[in-house]
């Protein structure tokens, strides 16, 4: 009998230790994660001499590492290209956070807020090309971070995406009419950023969008009353000075029906 409760045990720990057993690849994508944003400094440390099952942030099913969730957890630096390696992520949360309770009215009130935080993410640099590797990807949560530059054209191509935060960061450029792939998007939000040029129509077809956020961004033009009514801020964006300005309604043109004398 207690050869038997032995060779249970061991089957059980064999168990264990398989399911929390990930790809070499996926392993090494991890780590250069952890050193490329000072893993040393994060709030919670992995340590790694254990299984990548016991690491803080990371689950894994089946061999895989499907979820990385490190929210304000002191992340700082760039994203290593072996990040993206990572390529069966559903879910990707390194958000920062800045603050509890409501959105201030004035969006200066918020900037000076942001000095209360004195240990969370700051994720720099631009979102590389390969971002567009991760197929699965479902949720992209990557706001209150110090990331800049154009969204990829490859970003586009995730058409998986439920949940996509990119707010207050430092990006910028011009919205594909490529965001019409987002036919699973539901909640939009990249406010108070740098995007300018015109807010691509295609967004009207994203029809399980419910909840949106552009404003405080350099969005110039006009766009549906449809579009506005998804948005708290009703469009509120800055112009080259810095003044807040609400963007135009497109004139909705009434169907005339003309007969012959």
């Amino acid at each position: 009998m207690k050869s038997l409760i032995t060779l249970f045990l061991v089957l059980v720990f064999s168990l264990n230790v398989f399911a929390d057993t990930v790809s070499d690849k996926e392993k090494d994508a991890l780590i250069k994660l952890y050193h490329a944003t000072n893993g040393l400094q994060w709030k919670i440390k992995w340590d790694l001499s254990l299984s990548v099952g016991t690491w803080y942030g990371v689950k894994a099913e089946n061999g895989k590492v499907v979820g990385l969730n490190l929210a304000d957890n002191n992340l700082q630096g760039e994203l290593p290209a072996e990040f993206f390696d990572l390529v069966n992520l559903v879910t990707i949360d390194l958000h920062k956070n800045k603050l509890n309770g409501q959105l201030p009215n004035v969006i200066g009130n918020l900037r000076a807020l942001e000095t209360l935080d004195v240990s969370s993410n700051k994720i720099s640099g631009v979102l590389p090309s390969e971002i567009g590797r991760l197929t699965k990807l479902e949720t992209l949560s990557l706001f209150n971070n110090e990331m800049k530059g154009e969204l990829p054209n490859s970003i586009y191509k995730i058409t998986t995406l439920k949940v996509l935060l990119l707010n207050n960061n430092k990006l910028s450029g011009s919205l594909s009419k490529e965001i019409a792939n987002y036919s699973a998007l539901q909640n939009l939000s990249l406010f108070d950023n740098n995007f300018g040029g015109e807010i691509p129509n295609e967004i009207e077809k994203l029809y399980n969008l419910s909840e949106m956020n552009l404003s405080y961004n350099k969005f110039k033009g006009r766009v549906s009353k449809k579009v506005i009514l998804l948005d708290p801020l009703n469009m509120t964006m800055f112009d080259e000075n810095g003044n807040p300005f609400l963007l135009e309604i497109n004139a909705e043109k009434e169907n005339t029906i003309v007969t012959p004398n």
